[in-house]
């Protein structure tokens, strides 16, 4: 038995990816991640939680839905890794698109995940079972965590990730 499931690590919050719309349904739709289609996960786009404030009709928040077997770009907001299947949750907003801007899991101020973002993807896990929890961190929150004494890891808490 594999402790981790381990073919969705390379996806995370903020990625862009594509992906083809397999259905429709009343609170929005399911769909196939471009070339993870056979990792055995759950993704969707919940139409009505993204856009029922901007729309003024039902059928106007319908006519928002994509094609079924069309392939668009999507964002990851989250991912949930507590039990199989892998559950990823998508964003089209256009704003997404850009730039995803979500809560820091330590102080809950707004963070950037993507092009211009500081933001930390952490992946937990425990030593003795299976399941993952993602976090999302200020670069400076988490170094903040880490034990003064340990400057090292400070340090790269606060540099990983960053271009050259």
């Amino acid at each position: 038995m594999e402790r981790f499931e381990t073919n969705s690590l390379a996806l995370m919050p903020g990625q862009k990816v594509q992906v083809r719309i397999r259905s429709h349904h009343p609170w929005g739709v399911l769909v196939e991640i471009v070339g993870y289609e056979n990792i055995g996960l759950s993704a969707s786009i919940d139409m009505i939680q993204q856009f029922s404030q901007t729309t003024s009709s039902h059928d106007e928040l319908l006519a928002l839905f994509p094609p079924v077997g069309s392939q668009i770009d999507a964002v990851i907001e989250q991912i949930h890794r507590w039990h199989p299947p892998v559950s990823v949750r998508l964003t089209i907003r256009p704003a997404d698109l850009e730039s995803l801007v979500w809560g820091c899991d330590f102080c809950g101020e707004p963070i950037t995940l993507g092009p211009g973002g500081d933001a930390l993807v952490l992946d937990s896990r425990s030593s003795v079972g299976p399941g993952s929890h993602t976090i999302i961190s200020h670069r400076h929150c988490l170094a903040e965590r880490i034990h003064p004494a340990n400057t090292g890891e400070r340090a790269r808490a606060l540099e990983i990730g960053k271009m050259c």
